[in-house]
């Protein structure tokens, strides 16, 4: 299948600086196995992901950005977001918290590199979605707190939490969580779309 794989992170602050290679690396990885990579559509980590992505000779997974603007002109000149490294850019227009909810809403997993307090309500909104979450340990902030935090808080799906600190290994985890949660769930090539799924049984 298809997923797509949401890559969360800081848009500024130390992690930007400390971690932007692991992020990069994260979007090279998900675009190598075929997979689609969303993420906020903005500066820092998750834009490092976009230019992972987009550095994949004959992908086949689409880099595609969720921006809280509602236009291109409002998504450049207010929100002063970048353009380029997307194939496609979702314009919300529901501010920050909005897009946060839709981007998490319409990705199959949601993988953590660094990490603020936007990547924490994406971490928490997947996890009462009940998304596979990834979280790249050793890239700083919220990524490598997630574990404290989910041992002194009761949450929904922790089971669902995979952790490793290299982004390659991680992105595998992932999509191999994946295809278990989907595996109830085959291709149907007879329909008009060979990406059609239909449900076992």
């Amino acid at each position: 299948m298809k997923y797509q794989i949401c890559v969360s992170g800081a848009a500024s602050g130390i992690t930007v600086q400390a971690s932007h290679q692991l992020a990069y690396d994260l979007g090279k990885a998900i675009a190598m196995a075929g997979k689609t990579l969303t993420t906020g559509a903005t500066v820092g980590l998750p834009w490092f992901a976009a230019q992972g992505a987009f550095s994949v000779k004959d992908r086949e997974g689409a880099s595609i950005g969720f921006s809280p603007a509602s236009s291109f002109r409002e998504h450049v000149t207010v929100y002063r977001l970048p353009t380029t490294e997307f194939d496609y850019i979702n314009f919300t227009g529901m501010a920050y918290v909005g897009r946060n909810i839709h981007l998490v809403r319409s990705s199959d997993a949601v993988i953590t590199v660094g990490g603020r307090m936007g990547s924490l309500h994406e971490f928490a909104t997947a996890l009462e979605s009940q998304k596979i979450i990834g979280v790249l340990l050793g890239s700083g902030g919220l990524a490598d707190y997630v574990p404290t935090l989910l041992k002194n808080i009761e949450a929904p799906d922790v089971k669902n939490v995979i952790y490793d600190t290299d982004p390659f290994r991680l992105v595998d985890k992932v999509i191999k969580a994946l295809d278990k949660k989907y595996a109830d769930f085959i291709h149907d090539s007879t329909g008009s779309s060979a990406n059609h799924l239909i449900r076992k049984g």
